[in-house]
Parts: C-alpha cells; structure tokens; sequence
C-alpha cells in the first residue's frame, strides 16, 4: 500500500529507553514527511514494538502538528484497535483453518495437527495461542539467535508463550529462557544459529512467523519430506521463490497422483 515506511539498521538490543526514543524521533522527522493518513500508513516490523510505535507516533503529532491514525500498531490511548497485537496470528491460523477445511472437504481441522511455527514476537506468540486452541500441538518456536524443538510429544503451552512474552520485552532471547534448567530443557531441545524445518521427521503445518526468506529451497523440500500439507506466511515474504517452486511442485504431484494423472 505504497512504500514509504522506510527501515533502518538501528538496532534496539542493549539500547536504554532514551536512547530509542531518541533515535525514533529522530527517524521520524524525516519519515513524517512521506506519510499520512492519505498518503501512506506505515506498520512496525522486527524490533518495533507498542514502545517504538509510541514514540514514532509522538513525533509525527509534533512536526506535523496533526493527530490522525497514521501508524499501525498505536496503543488505545491514542486511537489504537482492540486486539491489534494478536490480529496477524490470529488471522494466520483462521486462513489456514480454511485451507485444511477446503481441502479436506470438511473432514479435518486444526484438532490432532503437528504445527511448526518460526518466530517468537506478536505474531508467532498468537499464531501459536490459537493453534493449541483449536487443538493443535506446537512444536517449535525461534528467533534470530536459534530454535526451541520440543521433545518426544511435548507442545508449546500458553504458559511458555507467556514466559516468552515477557523475556521479548526484556528484549532477550530464547537461548535465555532454556539456559533455566528444569522443565524447559526437559522438554525442549535449543539449537543456536538454526530455523525449525529439517528438525521433523513428521509434521503437519508450517507457519513462518519471524523474517523475510526464512524458508529455503532445501528446508522446503524437508518439509514435503516431513508430511506437511499446509504452509502459510505470517512474516512478509517468508518462503523463498525456490520454496514456493519445491511446495508447488509437490501440490501439483499429489493432485495428479490423487486423479491418477501422471505429470510429464
């Protein structure tokens, strides 16, 4: 919807609050002035919280003297939505509960599904709620440093995801959380520098939530290999134009198959 959000390598980790409210202010100065409620309406990204939005929001009322709904993301004091944080994982999970209701014909759901999720910010936290909701069983969950895989046939629960929650604000990352010994690391397996994909021998949904090309042409092939049925983007651009082909490639084979049609 136009392209002028911009981006930027600032990087938040180990930064104080002033000093990202600074920056913000800063990077807002010069954005505010290709952005509007009729011109382009930007949305927060990787790194970018209801902290970031704020600030971002307070500087745009402040050199363009306006106060209108010019970000996404903005908390409710400020003319923000309700449930905005969980609206993208939530979202995810309905699309795909359509998908396995479509091509299913009805007879399966979420219920009894295997689902690997990337990610551990707003949209794979919510992804993941709703999926063990509807009766599914996480089985991953990552971010930029490595990957939690869960063990034997444990899941993520809704009390993990809060513990997740709340080290993300503290802007640390998952290898944290598993260096407490105890439950954690019974039933969960970290594994630095790596995604989730070629970790399964068996798995029924795939759901990149975390960055852009996050899913490889090889990690796309260890999926079909794993069983996977249903893949579904939370992150922009999350599979690679050689993922796209391996997935394709394997719907198409499957169908034919199923018709009794063979491919050349």
């Amino acid at each position: 919807m136009g392209g002028g959000k911009g981006g930027a390598d600032f990087d938040p980790k180990g930064k104080s609050d002033n000093e990202i409210r600074k920056f913000c202010t800063e990077f807002m100065r010069e954005l505010s002035r290709h952005i509007g409620a009729d011109t382009d309406v930007p949305a927060g990204d990787i790194g970018v919280g209801g902290r970031e939005i704020g600030y971002l929001f307070g500087a745009y009322k402040k050199y363009r003297n306006a106060f209108e709904g010019v970000l996404t993301g903005k908390g409710l004091d400020w003319g923000g939505s309700l449930i905005r944080p969980e609206a993208t994982g939530y979202g995810l999970v309905y699309y795909v509960s359509h998908m396995i209701h479509y091509a299913s014909n009805g007879l399966e759901s979420f219920k009894g599904k295997t689902v690997a999720i990337s990610g551990s910010g707003n949209v794979a936290q919510y992804a993941a709620l709703k999926a063990i909701e509807l009766g599914a069983t996480v089985v991953s969950l990552s971010d930029s440093k490595g990957v939690l895989i869960a063990k034997h046939h444990h899941g993520v629960t809704p009390e993990l995801i809060a513990e997740i929650a709340e080290l993300k604000l503290k802007r640390k990352s998952l290898v944290d959380l598993h260096s407490v010994k105890g439950d954690i690391a019974a039933k969960f397996t970290y594994i630095p520098g790596a995604r989730p994909w070629t970790h399964f021998h068996k798995l029924d949904i795939a759901l990149p939530c975390a960055t852009q090309n996050e899913v490889s042409g090889h990690e796309a092939h260890a999926l079909v290999k794993a069983g996977v049925k249903y893949v579904a983007e939370g992150s922009n651009m999350g599979c690679t134009k050689e993922a796209i082909e391996a997935f394709e490639e394997s719907r198409i084979s499957s169908t034919s198959t199923s018709k009794g049609i063979q491919t050349p």
